[in-house]
């Protein structure tokens, strides 16, 4: 085998898949998905084709003409990280068509009941292919370096509707003879059924293959925006609210970056168990909800998914060793964006944010500096376990320095030259920094390239953003540590952001008593702004605050967002009350565990293996 992703079993040696056409029957009951897939490869080939599978069903691999079954294998092994290798042999054939049936632990799919759902009377499915989950829906090369375009049939309950991020072509009644094995036409066809038609006709590496399914409404907020959720009034009117600004934010990006390729920027509001912030899904981004804090200020998850339109979706990172190409780069365009349409400060208390973010991961992995780098190894390694802010944060401070030391025009010529020049492509971090010395000549004289993608730590000549606000807030979080609790008129006109970053900026254990005044006095620990109610229950947490316990049971049980659930949990195994918080954290996650999408429930089981 020649792999060209550690984790995937694609062969450098075999075709690439150009386009996939799915149909996919969804049964409720049984939480899988009976399907077939539909591989089209660009020339024809002879010989055996590599695929990655996780748990799926291969029912049988045929020649779409003739349905003449072909030889297939699966491997015996599973790995723990690439799941298993589909082997089929062809004998020039330029397509083929497997049937398959999805698992209920599927790693990429959230079957939630009526319950879990907002209006607590249909279910609810939907995807999460980042980094490596397609592969637990349909057997495909699962990985960012190939790139595919892909219609798809769902066949739903007729009470149900679906979206994807994909052009929705119509929603209409089965027709016999379109299963295309995926199941029996009696199934297809059945009463009450109906088949939402959908196609994407650009090419995108696998991981950004989205669906959801369930009881579904929308609001209209832009030309080219929709903003979509549960059909529950309050949601979806607050959600509206909240990203009510959105076209704007994608003319500037379109100012900055280059044309809007992707004709709409949909939004979806999903269930709180969503474990991202935002999924940067083409055509249709995924939401938590917990982005809808009341003041717009939600926005900036929506800055970030709008700017992977160009940076991650239109340019991708080859394989997760280049992660920080998509990341890096969308973190700096999102502050562009951000700085633009809601001003400089709120830009700049962003960069602080980060860059305490950055700080923190270094003492995460201070065992592992490994992941500390831009370009990383990681055969053997499961992305989902590393995901951090490094690619993010240390990626921008690479883009920011590379600004300064050229000015922000050449810089922004250059971003839009990049774009233009490698839009539709997945790249590595050579092919970019080969890129960078061609456009900017002696840049590598000026900044070392080689620290900077390949060096451990933060590089001596990253940045701690300056402001007068950033300022104040980082000097008043150093004084509560002397006891000096900041003054009502100085954080009178606080946001979300502001408190963030004061909470960030505190010492990681003060007295308990100091925890509880800070409390009394501005309610922290019940904000409606997730980021600083746990930045606050993760202060109090280390400080040995029994008192707020519940107020951490009731956020660990309500919403399933990793940037919450890892600090809450890893603040509670490693507490100050050490016996009782390490209890606390296994019977919550026993309780909480099928609320939380698979990936989550993996990322807490490893916290807890580490620790417990």
């Amino acid at each position: 085998m020649a792999p060209i992703d550690p984790h995937s079993y694609t062969d450098s040696s075999h075709p690439f898949t150009t386009n996939i056409s799915l149909s996919l029957y969804f049964d409720f009951s049984s939480s899988t998905i009976h399907g077939s897939a539909l591989l089209t490869l660009p020339t024809p080939h002879s010989g055996s084709i590599s695929l990655d599978a996780r748990s799926l069903t291969i029912i049988s691999v045929a020649d779409p003409k003739t349905l003449t079954l072909l030889p297939f294998s699966l491997s015996s092994i599973i790995d723990p990280i690439k799941g298993q290798n589909l082997t089929v042999s062809l004998s020039n054939h330029s397509s083929f068509l497997i049937s398959f049936s999805t698992s209920p632990s599927s790693s990429a799919l959230q079957w939630l009941s009526p319950p879990q759902t907002f209006n607590k009377t249909l279910p609810f499915v939907y995807t999460q292919c980042q980094a490596i989950h397609a592969r637990s829906i349909f057997p495909c090369q699962d990985t960012p370096a190939a790139r595919i375009c892909y219609s798809a049939r769902l066949n739903v309950p007729r009470q149900l509707s679906a979206v994807m991020a994909a052009r929705h072509v119509e929603r209409r009644p089965p027709a016999a003879g379109e299963a295309a094995m995926a199941c029996d036409d009696s199934l297809w066809c059945a009463e009450g059924r109906v088949v939402e038609e959908f196609v994407m006709e650009q090419p995108i590496p696998p991981y950004l293959f989205a669906f959801a399914v369930g009881e579904l409404g929308f609001r209209e907020v832009g030309p080219r925006t929709r903003v979509y959720a549960e059909s529950v009034q309050s949601v979806l009117d607050s959600a509206a609210r909240e990203f009510a600004g959105t076209e704007e934010m994608i003319r500037q990006g379109e100012r900055l970056f280059g044309a809007y390729e992707w004709e709409r920027f949909d939004l979806l509001v999903l269930p709180p168990s969503f474990p991202y912030g935002g999924m940067e899904n083409p055509r249709m981004v995924f939401l938590t909800p917990t982005v809808i804090k009341g003041d717009a200020s939600g926005a900036q998850v929506v800055a970030h998914e709008l700017a992977h339109s160009w940076t991650g979706n239109l340019i991708t990172n080859k394989t997760n060793e280049d992660f920080w190409l998509n990341e890096g780069f969308t973190t700096y365009a999102e502050r562009r964006i951000v700085e633009v349409v809601q001003g400089e400060e709120i830009a700049t208390l962003n960069i602080g944010i980060g860059w305490r973010g950055l700080n923190e991961e270094m003492e995460r992995f201070k065992d592992n500096m490994e992941f500390t780098k831009l370009k990383t190894k990681q055969e053997g390694v499961d992305p989902d376990d590393i995901y951090s802010q490094v690619p993010y944060e240390k990626g921008f401070q690479f883009l920011w320095r590379i600004e300064r030391q050229i000015g922000r025009p050449a810089f922004d010529d250059f971003l839009k030259k990049y774009i233009a020049t490698f839009k539709f492509q997945s790249i590595d971090t050579e092919t970019f920094l080969n890129f960078l010395k061609t456009n900017i000549p002696g840049i590598e004289k000026e900044i070392d390239l080689v620290t900077w993608t390949e060096g451990t730590g933060i590089p001596p000549d990253a940045y701690e953003p300056e402001s007068n606000i950033y300022t104040k807030i980082v000097t008043l979080a150093h004084e509560f540590k002397l006891g000096r609790m900041p003054r009502e008129d100085e954080v009178a006109d606080w946001k979300g952001q502001e408190w963030e970053l004061y909470l960030e900026n505190v010492p990681k254990v003060v007295e308990a008593s100091q925890v509880a005044a800070l409390d009394a006095r501005y309610r922290l620990a019940e904000s409606k702004d997730y980021e600083v109610k746990v930045a606050f229950l993760q202060l109090a947490i280390s400080s040995g605050c029994r008192d707020y316990y519940g107020e951490v049971e009731k956020t660990l049980k309500e919403v399933g967002r990793m940037k919450y659930l890892r600090p809450l949990y890893t603040a509670l195994v490693q507490g100050v009350e050490k016996e009782e918080s390490k209890i606390l954290a296994k019977r919550l996650f026993a309780e909480a565990r099928e609320s939380y999408h698979p990936i989550a429930q993996g990322v807490v089981e490893s916290i807890l293996a580490k620790h417990l």
